[in-house]
């Protein structure tokens, strides 16, 4: 590719030695970590979230802090101080760009979220992919060292 314009490489994406990229769509939920086992089963009951030879891949962040005021107008009425809710994670995964499915996981998240106005985000991103080069014999990589993570577990 010799256009290194940053639009046409999110749509046309590029290949290295090692890597292909190809244009798909980052979407970032924020929900209380309780919520997240359910909400990532109704996930993966609509698209498999396929990644390589794996399929079911999302990340789930660390618990953290969320804040917020209610203002008029939400369910609870206005507040004077701010809330500080603990337990709140960010549930990512890809997609490849759809726009019928992306409605339908936008809906269906609204719909499986305890909040009445889900915190979600959408990102143009690139995601890498192997070009299937033999590198099992690679020093570096989980397989040639210690092991999983599993093993730990």
């Amino acid at each position: 590719m010799t256009d290194s314009h940053p639009t046409n490489l999110f749509q046309a994406g590029f290949t290295s030695r090692t890597l292909q990229f190809s244009p798909f769509w980052r979407i970032r939920i924020s929900l209380p970590e309780a919520d997240f086992d359910r909400v990532f089963n109704t996930i993966i009951a609509i698209t498999p979230l396929q990644y390589g030879k794996t399929d079911h891949n999302a990340s789930r962040s660390a618990s953290g802090f969320e804040y917020y005021r209610p203002m008029a107008d939400t369910p609870t009425g206005a507040e004077s101080e701010t809330r500080k809710r603990p337990g709140i994670v960010d549930m990512v995964f890809c997609i490849e760009p759809d726009h019928s499915l992306l409605e339908r996981l936008v809906d269906t998240l609204y719909e499986y979220s305890s909040y009445y106005e889900p915190p979600i985000s959408i990102e143009p991103i690139l995601r890498s992919a192997t070009i299937g080069l033999d590198d099992s014999d690679n020093p570096h990589r989980w397989w040639n060292t210690t092991g999983d993570w599993k093993a730990d577990s």
